[in-house]
């Protein structure tokens, strides 16, 4: 069973504290691997000429190249898992920038919660005009709408509400 993690026994720790130092981490290890695929990319070819051009006395002209498609597709595989790697370490940076932010975020968040939260338990309450109390103001001209079309303009008969 590993140990846990602790700064003293484990230096990465520090770089898993940060967002910015797992980035640049990552970004080097991204570095390195897209390195050693370039070289094997190289290698890969290689093989192939070499493969595809090893006859051995009776070949038919297509036994060479068929011998040589089992290494050719596993350096293939290879070449794969070297890309998906890369990708997989640029996405986890985006992940753990995206984790710290969601950590600061939560705190604010929290206390947004807790105020809607005291805010529906304790309505505003709306103080109203004593002498008022269950009258409406009326309006002395209220029409449905001004000026519904430019015939409308021609005159002040404007429709009234129903």
């Amino acid at each position: 069973m590993s140990e846990p993690l602790n700064r003293t026994t484990n230096p990465l720790a520090d770089v898993a504290a940060s967002p910015e130092a797992t980035a640049r981490y990552l970004a080097d290890v991204q570095r390195v691997l897209l390195d050693i695929g370039g070289n094997l990319e190289t290698l890969a070819r290689e093989i192939r000429v070499h493969c595809r051009a090893t006859h051995v006395e009776g070949d038919r002209f297509y036994d060479a190249w068929m011998r040589s498609k089992p290494v050719e597709m596993a350096l293939r595989d290879v070449l794969k898992h070297v890309e998906g790697v890369t990708n997989g370490l640029e996405k986890s940076a985006y992940k753990r920038r995206a984790h710290a932010e969601n950590v600061t975020a939560v705190g604010k968040k929290r206390k947004e919660k807790a105020l809607e939260k005291s805010r529906k338990k304790n309505p505003p309450q709306i103080n109203s005009v004593p002498g008022n109390a269950g009258q409406v103001p009326q309006q002395e001209n209220m029409r449905y709408a001004d000026p519904t079309s430019i015939f409308d303009l021609r005159s002040d008969n404007t429709r009234r509400s129903a």
